[in-house]
């Protein structure tokens, strides 16, 4: 059987900490067919690359659940008409099933519905509707407006179970302790205080502790330590020593009531920080989903109807009235009017499309009414690319966090023994009191924190690559991070890259020959290339009113030039190369040649019948922002090299007026790649910018390949890091943001590390010998609260980040 990979997000619910994600990781890996699962604590997504014909959804999401965590799918109602028995409902289910992405589908005869549970990373709304039509039945729409946002009423849900947990759990705790502390007569109650102080606290303290027990059960049932099983041992021993103490098995000083139920609550209240700071750090990408309009105005059948975004077809003509999002991406078929596509490119300038244009969904149309032809729709979109493109981003792993895995894998057995050792060390090398020994047992376990260890990097990546959507800068991988900090050295690609790429003709020279008869002979064979240089000729050619011929046998000598016939001439138009290969001597214009270079400007070459017949300089103009772009590459010590096809002369006095002194000339398309290899073998980390299509091969070999996407072009293969405007001070903001992440998440790794190093001792006691100091088990349980909070925190404050090359431009505006 042919093996069919694909990748799938799932979206997680239950994780408390890093051991959390490592044991989903597990479960999701012991699946026959699972080539990799990397699982991000930070969004709380996993990410499974699997092979459907081995594993199918269903069995991940089982593997998910039997770990003892949730899969967080969408429902959806379909109306369905058309059923009259059974067979069609059997029959309706097997065609939703066959889609990916369904977990379930129930279709209910009487109702004329479908309930769909499904993951919508991987299949939609519309493919249903497809699957039922095909089927030979009527789709009627959802249920309701649109499918119920399980995920957000999920999260809000946890939020509010966590927060009345810790309420309840502060409003008994506290006047428990403050008891513990005041000296109230005995005989004012009927019986005694411990009696008094265990029939307060017992329900209270079930409700605020019951889901750390219930997680720790469903870690221990799989075999598995994780932070649930440490805190449950915790506040259980504290608990448990209270009851002890309450039936007179120990001494009345054991009474921990206070302590156990205030631990639970401050363990509640940092998870209730924790995950709200979490569901913060995805804002970028639900800003960018906000982009979707949800229902379109479309022409059938003569008649304007508005209909949901996903019924919208390929071809269909799409109407946009001033004020409204452009639903989907098309063709402006008729109307003139201003789009605001600073969403999508940056340009804060709304930009005017006429009949011809193209129009991207998303962006807001001004001032007037067009209709466009739909060209692409759903997952198509260049919206949808880029949603895409950054949840897979989110989703992945630089390196630098193979340190907090390895640390997280031993942090548990070694927290575990530290415990067990202080409590040995108290009670039966030093013999201090039972009752020391008790609190710094229960201190190590409840202080003790891998949840900001495992938040330290994903929360990081998933707010940097956020916030660099939100500037334009799509990077797409968490490895790409980590090596734009690196970079030692810049190629830029030339032609398209640092110059517009819109070449105009300067200078034409012929011999023997009319001026416009040389240019008219040149387009003639030019107009079959797409070169930039062959389009200068034929824009040069058609503003002069000049009649092309149709030409014969063109052919294309790679990097070199082209030839074709134009009637009787055979005409060879390229470089000096290609001359010197077919023996055409060009000595008459040697100097003339040299003469042009020197001004910057390229020169072909042309041959009529084997002898040369003139010369023709182009000149190709610099990027608004490239010698700023160089400029601030030089701030920041990176070496900057020029890459092209042009002759030396030529390309040393383009390199001259942008600020460039490394330049390589003549060099081929083919061989860009092996240029940067030589780069990389002199021990250089090298950044290739370029346009992302002819550039493909040295933007794939490069450490980090920066594509210009052209603002519509975003979903290009090569290149880990894509720009959306065409603006090269974006290339500088991406190494900058790069650096500014990798810095964070370094920060975040320190504090986590520096916290467990520096209080799980203090928490064991190491301080009472010398100062007389221990560390009480509810300060235990804030501090571990805290450090959490602490490197989420810090995370979120990339949102507000601006890399210095951006605050002279502009950002985009959500």
């Amino acid at each position: 059987m042919i093996e069919e990979r694909k990748k799938t997000e799932l979206k997680i619910s239950g994780m408390t900490c890093a051991t959390c994600a490592t044991t989903i990781e597990k479960s999701l890996m012991n699946q026959n067919g699972v080539a990799d699962a990397q699982v991000n604590l930070g969004n709380e997504t996993a990410m499974v690359e699997y092979d459907t014909t081995k594993v199918k959804l269903t069995d991940l999401e089982k593997a998910v659940t039997d770990a003892g965590y949730g899969v967080i799918n969408e429902k959806a109602t379909l109306k369905i008409g058309g059923m009259t028995c059974a067979m069609c409902v059997k029959t309706i289910e097997g065609s939703l099933n066959r889609l990916d992405g369904i977990s379930s589908v129930i279709v209910n005869l009487g109702a004329e519905k479908a309930y769909v549970t499904y993951n919508p990373k991987m299949t939609t709304v519309a493919d249903m509707k497809k699957a039922v039509e095909e089927a030979g039945y009527q789709y009627l729409g959802i249920e309701g407006e649109e499918a119920e946002d399980l995920e957000a009423a999920a999260r809000e849900k946890d939020l509010r179970a966590k927060r009345n947990r810790f309420i309840v759990g502060f409003a008994v705790g506290i006047p428990l302790m403050i008891l513990m502390y005041v000296h109230v007569p005995v005989a004012e109650f009927p019986f005694s205080m411990a009696y008094f102080m265990l029939i307060v606290s017992a329900p209270a303290f079930i409700y605020v502790s019951h889901p750390i027990f219930s997680a720790a059960y469903r870690s221990l049932k799989n075999r598995n330590l994780n932070m649930d099983v440490m805190y449950s041992m915790g506040i259980g021993v504290a608990f448990v020593s209270s009851l002890l103490g309450t039936s007179g098995i120990l001494p009345e000083d054991f009474l921990f009531y206070d302590t156990a139920l205030i631990l639970a609550s401050f363990l509640m209240i940092g998870r209730y920080l924790e995950a709200r700071a979490k569901g913060r750090t995805s804002e970028a990408i639900k800003k960018l989903v906000g982009l979707q309009p949800k229902t379109a105005a479309v022409v059938r059948d003569n008649r304007e109807i508005e209909m949901p975004i996903e019924d919208v077809q390929i071809g269909d003509i799409v109407v946009v009235k001033p004020g409204e999002k452009i639903p989907v991406d098309g063709e402006v078929v008729d109307g003139e009017s201003y789009v605001d596509e600073s969403m999508i490119t940056g340009e804060p300038i709304p930009v005017l499309k006429r009949k011809g244009d193209d129009v991207v969904g998303g962006t807001l149309n001004k001032n007037s009414v067009i209709k466009f032809r739909a060209t692409k729709i759903g997952r198509d979109t260049v919206l949808a690319q880029i949603i895409i493109l950054v949840e897979s981003a989110q989703g992945s792993r630089p390196p630098v966090q193979r340190i907090a895995d390895k640390a997280v894998s031993y942090f548990i057995p070694t927290v575990l023994t530290i415990a067990i050792l202080s409590f040995v060390a108290w009670y039966v090398m030093l013999g201090n009191t039972l009752l020391f020994a008790l609190t710094a047992l229960i201190s190590v376990l409840v202080i003790a924190c891998p949840c900001a260890l495992g938040l330290a990097t994903p929360t990081a990546v998933t707010v940097g690559i956020g916030r660099g959507a939100e500037l334009g800068v799509l990077i797409k991988n968490g490895e790409a991070l980590e090596i734009s900090e690196k970079l030692t050295t810049i190629v830029f690609d030339k032609t398209g890259t640092l110059t517009r790429g819109k070449t105009e003709v300067t200078d034409i020279i012929g011999s023997g020959i009319e001026n416009r008869e040389l240019l008219r002979l040149v387009a003639s064979v030019e107009k079959n290339s797409q070169h930039p240089l062959a389009e200068a000729a034929v824009r040069e050619a058609q503003a002069k009113g000049i009649e092309l011929e149709e030409s014969e046998g063109f052919d294309t000598f790679g990097g070199k030039g082209v030839t074709a016939k134009i009637g009787r001439k055979e005409v060879l138009i390229g470089n000096r190369i290609l001359f010197s290969d077919r023996n055409i001597s060009y000595q008459n214009f040697e100097e003339k040649i040299v003469q042009l270079e020197e001004e910057g400007k390229t020169v072909i070459l042309i041959a009529l019948d084997n002898e040369i017949g003139g010369i023709i300089a182009i000149a190709d103009t610099l990027k608004e922002r490239t010698k700023d772009a160089i400029k601030e590459f030089k701030k920041m010590n990176r070496n900057v090299v020029m890459i092209t096809g042009d002759n030396a002369r030529t390309a040393h006095a383009i390199a001259k007026q942008i600020g460039i002194e490394n330049v390589l000339a003549e060099v081929l398309p083919q061989d860009k790649a092996n240029e940067v290899k030589k780069l990389q073998e002199r021990g250089e980390v090298v950044a290739f910018v370029g346009d992302g299509i002819n550039d493909a091969p040295a933007l794939a070999q490069a450490d980090v390949g920066i594509a210009i996407g052209s603002g519509t072009d975003v979903a290009i293969e090569s290149g880990e890091i894509v720009l959306i405007k065409d603006n090269l001070m974006d290339a500088v903001a991406s190494v900058q943001l790069s650096k500014k992440v990798m810095s964070r998440i370094k920060q975040n790794l320190f504090w986590a590390f520096a916290y467990n190093a520096a209080l799980i001792p203090v928490a064991a006691g190491i301080l009472f010998p010398f100062f007389g100091i221990t560390f009480k088990p509810e300060l235990a349980g804030l501090a571990m609260a805290l450090s959490s909070v602490t490197v989420v925190s810090l995370s979120l404050m990339l949102k507000r980040y601006m890399p210095p090359a951006k605050k002279r431009g502009e950002k985009i505006n959500y």
